[in-house]
């Protein structure tokens, strides 16, 4: 492990900003050592021992790690002293290489990075390139066609400070790209959560326990059912992963939650499920005891 304590964010060439601390203290997850070898080996074993539990209930699962801008883009960090290679994502992936239900992201973000960017410059979320190459990946993970013109739908531009430029003296604006992806999928379902929140217009406030379902009735659509746990690269509107999910199946669950919830799974058995996840959260392993049904608001604090 490394001993410094880095700083949070750290601005690389161009104006690109990167997370290097914080609470999950990134830079520290490409160190080495035998805690950090321990809990990749666990996460390698839960991610096939959920692979095991969702076949035995006839579904078929994928599990894709969103690769940290730090492990994609290395050549833009202004010589920040750390070893790509010794990302999560890399070791994952290595661990899991015949695995069907893991989904390796890195490879084919590094193979892309010198296109179009894919993580927004000033945040640590990826930009509309990023998620589409990630729902394409996904997509064909899950035997599924995306419609013929997901990634031609309207766009906006606005102006906007990001997570990791409101971290700095400066506060850099970035101009960001927003794909308008809802047209055939409806939101049939908000759980408390998301009702109290969006009640009181607190919705960008609302991270973990955030529930949603959609379903989308346009012929020809495919016909399965699709639950996905995942975090704010999927989000419960549908600007990210969620809404492309959503725009391409008859039935899509987006629950915010690294630990799944069998009682949930298998009350809707569905044929697909999705577990997303951002690199820097692999710092710690989730226990699978979630319960949906239990996250409601504080009606105190709400």
């Amino acid at each position: 492990m490394f001993a410094k304590r880095w700083d949070t964010v750290h601005v690389g060439r161009d104006g690109w900003l990167f997370l290097t601390g914080g609470s999950n203290r990134v830079m520290d997850q490409y160190g080495r050592g035998p805690r950090r070898w321990w809990r990749l080996r666990a996460w390698a074993r839960l991610i096939e021992a959920r692979a095991v539990r969702a076949a035995r209930l006839g579904i078929r699962s994928v599990h894709l790690i969103v690769p940290e801008k730090l492990s994609v883009y290395d050549n833009l960090t202004a010589d920040l002293p750390y070893d790509p290679a010794r990302a999560a994502t890399r070791i994952l992936a290595r661990r899991l290489l015949r695995q069907p239900a893991y989904l390796d992201l890195l490879q084919p973000f590094r193979a892309a990075r010198d296109g179009a960017p894919l993580y927004l410059r000033t945040d640590t979320h990826w930009s509309v390139e990023g998620c589409l190459l990630a729902y394409r990946e996904l997509m064909r993970a899950l035997g599924a066609v995306p419609p013929a013109d997901i990634a031609t739908r309207p766009r906006f531009e606005a102006e906007r400070l990001m997570d990791l430029g409101e971290k700095l003296p400066g506060r850099p604006r970035e101009r960001v790209s927003h794909l308008v992806i809802q047209r055939a999928a409806e939101r049939v379902h908000a759980g408390p959560l998301v009702a109290a929140y969006e009640a009181e217009g607190r919705a960008s406030e609302l991270h973990t326990g955030a529930h949603v379902i959609y379903r989308n009735a346009v012929p020809g659509i495919d016909g399965r059912r699709l639950v996905l746990f995942g975090d704010s690269y999927a989000h419960f509107t549908p600007i990210m992963l969620t809404g492309l999910l959503a725009e391409s199946f008859a039935e899509v669950h987006f629950v915010w939650s690294s630990s799944l919830d069998w009682g949930y799974i298998e009350r809707v058995r569905p044929d697909l499920l999705v577990f997303e996840l951002a690199e820097r959260f692999l710092a710690r392993l989730p226990r699978d005891d979630y319960d949906v049904a239990a996250a409601r608001p504080d009606l105190e604090s709400a």
